[in-house]
């Protein structure tokens, strides 16, 4: 165990260790000082969910401004989260239109959704875009986690290669850039994600060592159940109860990908997922946001960004009754029957992000919940699929960011303002206050207070 007990609290940094294993822990009342509640306060996250081919707007929008909204058809899954949403209409991203460059609009979607810059047409090494919010609070962060960001998928896809028009696969099949030239491949599988959380550093285990631990059936806590016994007995009541839910909660993530891994591999149509990725999106997506709350929880990482689809998906989803390609889908040109299958695609995945905030606000963190002390951005570069619009975007603003955002409300900005703005608001609420993010114009108003 590392760093159990200073000045008679436990330290923030605790991690439980055995055979190579690295299990960091959960906020527990020990890692307050008695004299020092002020340190109590919880730090703010921040979290970027991308959907492809936008959406069904009308669908989407609720009638009514302000705190009386109510959810439309798309929405409707988040009723249990309602008081904790901002509904954000009529922002932008004005550099992902064509200016001159002709067709690539999914490309420049994704590529400007967390930049807010118009990328470079190309599908050879010379990409450029700008970089991304979330590596603006990532880099601002770096010394407070041990990731300073974590980059998801759940749709694994190449970063090079043409893939719109012209424009290279690296623009549709990630948001999160590092430099203006350097895009983060996002990770999709799930068990490579839960080793990188948890596996601790393979290179101190010698070659057979490591060959034990791989052919090893048990569960990863075995290896630190010493240190983890040793812990318990130094825990008061409510502790212990903190830290039986983390460590059931790291199994049941860990027996679901073992699961996977035993299940037969069928093809879930063009796409190749990873043997631990469920061939289920619900459970897919699932997974992959129990995993992300795992690594908020335990102060692993402060800021993540997850591809629900990349950009131009053909996905279908049989699950709810969508046989065609999600793609091909949005180009509807009026036909009706299409209009419904992307509407209950964008209800499908609504539904998967209403499970990840559910959870997020049943989460302890602090003196509230991981919802309280979040800033989490959901939505698309893209509005109207059919027509390729990158104006009055899908975006949904969840959480309170540590008690800096007033939520419960739909509110309607002016036309065309810069979804950048938002993300000026984002880098404040982490306290890494920014000049500007791509084309922003100056924060948003009215995140903050209830007078819209």
């Amino acid at each position: 165990m590392t760093s159990i007990l200073t000045k008679r609290h436990l330290n923030r940094r605790t991690f439980l260790r055995g055979m190579g294993a690295t299990l960091a822990l959960p906020f527990l009342d020990a890692m307050v000082p008695a004299a020092s509640a002020a340190t109590r306060k919880a730090p703010v996250r921040l979290g970027f969910f991308y959907i492809p081919n936008g959406a069904i707007m009308e669908h989407w929008t609720p009638a009514a401004k302000g705190a009386s909204y109510e959810l439309p058809y798309i929405l409707e899954p988040l009723a249990g989260v309602r008081d904790e949403l901002i509904v954000a209409s009529r922002l932008a991203h004005i550099n992902a239109t064509s200016m001159g460059d002709g067709g690539g609009d999914h490309a420049r979607a994704s590529a400007a959704f967390l930049t807010g810059v118009h990328p470079n047409k190309t599908a050879g090494t010379d990409i450029r875009a700008g970089v991304s919010v979330d590596q603006l609070a990532a880099e601002h962060l770096r010394f407070d986690t041990r990731f300073p960001s974590l980059e998801l998928t759940l749709e694994p896809g190449r970063l090079a290669g043409s893939c719109d028009s012209g424009y290279s696969c690296a623009y549709s099949n990630s948001i999160s850039w590092r430099t203006d030239h350097t895009p983060n491949p996002p990770e999709g599988n799930p068990r490579l994600l839960f080793e990188r959380m948890f596996g601790g550093r393979d290179a101190t285990l010698n070659a057979d060592e490591r060959a034990k631990r791989r052919a090893y059936r048990g569960s990863i806590l075995d290896y630190v159940m010493e240190d983890a016994s040793d812990l318990m007995g130094t825990l008061g009541a409510t502790d212990r109860r903190k830290m039986d839910e983390y460590l059931h909660a790291v199994r049941q993530v860990e027996r679901q990908i073992e699961f996977n891994e035993e299940r037969s591999h069928d093809e879930v149509g063009d796409l190749e997922l990873p043997a631990s990725a469920p061939k289920n999106f619900a459970e897919y997506a699932r997974l992959m946001f129990d995993l992300q709350i795992l690594a908020y929880k335990t102060d692993q990482t402060r800021v993540t960004t997850m591809l629900i689809g990349g950009e131009g998906s053909n996905r279908a989803y049989n699950e709810v009754g969508v046989s065609g390609g999600h793609h091909g889908l949005s180009h509807h040109l009026g036909d009706e029957k299409k209009i419904a299958d992307i509407r209950e695609i964008n209800r499908y995945h609504m539904e998967q992000f209403a499970y990840f905030l559910e959870q997020m606000k049943n989460t302890e963190d602090g003196e509230g919940s991981l919802l309280d002390n979040s800033l989490i951005v959901y939505g698309s570069g893209i509005s109207d699929g059919n027509r390729h619009s990158h104006v009055d975007l899908p975006v949904i603003v969840a959480g309170r960011a540590g008690g800096q955002v007033k939520p419960g409300r739909h509110i309607e900005f002016a036309e065309k303002t810069p979804m950048t703005n938002l993300y000026l608001n984002a880098l404040e609420y982490v306290g890494c206050p920014t000049d500007a993010v791509g084309d922003s114009t100056g924060k948003l108003n009215y995140l903050d207070s209830i007078s819209a």
